[in-house]
């Protein structure tokens, strides 16, 4: 039905869309940690290798197997982009808990589990609060989450992407008691 050079050049044009989309999820992970150059060179690899692979599908759209190339490529692309991003870029989020009752006991449990951990008091709608704030690499979320819902299983939680960080301690990275240069 096919010819081997068609189904060589569907893959090729699925290659370049799959990496294609994994440059572009790259590319988004440094403008939002604000790494203008990087994403200046990433933008421009993609933009080349979009180019290269349009050029192998619009000059013929009848061409379905072309098509199914490109558009499966996207689809791979952004899912193997997303993985590239979890084991390879290292992503930080800060966790920030509001309560009124055992704040400064949630604090030391987290402390406990290895977490660096601030308390500030506070006041909220039904007086004085407790707010915890520790910022953890994006894969620790889930257990910090899981530490906090152990004492507190209502606990008011807000996860925030941190675009930047210096310094402090981060639990996994620091060693306790030596700042953090990462």
């Amino acid at each position: 039905m096919y010819t081997t050079e068609a189904v060589l050049l569907a893959l090729l044009l699925f290659g370049l869309r799959v990496f294609n989309y994994a440059i572009s999820t790259l590319r988004l992970v440094t403008i939002a940690r604000g790494q203008k150059p990087i994403a200046a060179v990433l933008a421009f690899v993609e933009a080349l290798v979009f180019a290269l692979t349009m050029a192998g599908v619009v000059t013929d759209l009848s061409n379905l197997l072309n098509l199914a190339a490109f558009c499966f490529g996207a689809s791979v692309g952004s899912y193997f982009g997303m993985w590239l991003e979890s084991k390879f870029v290292r992503s930080f989020s800060t966790v920030q808990v509001i309560t009124g009752v055992m704040g400064h006991e949630l604090a030391e449990h987290l402390r406990d589990k290895g977490f660096g951990v601030t308390e500030t008091r506070g006041t909220g709608r039904d007086g004085e609060v407790t707010i915890i704030r520790s910022t953890v690499t994006s894969r620790e979320v889930p257990r910090i989450i899981q530490e906090i819902r152990h004492v507190l299983p209502n606990a008011f939680i807000e996860v925030e992407t941190a675009r930047t960080i210096q310094r402090g301690f981060i639990a996994g990275l620091t060693p306790r008691g030596q700042p953090n240069v990462h």
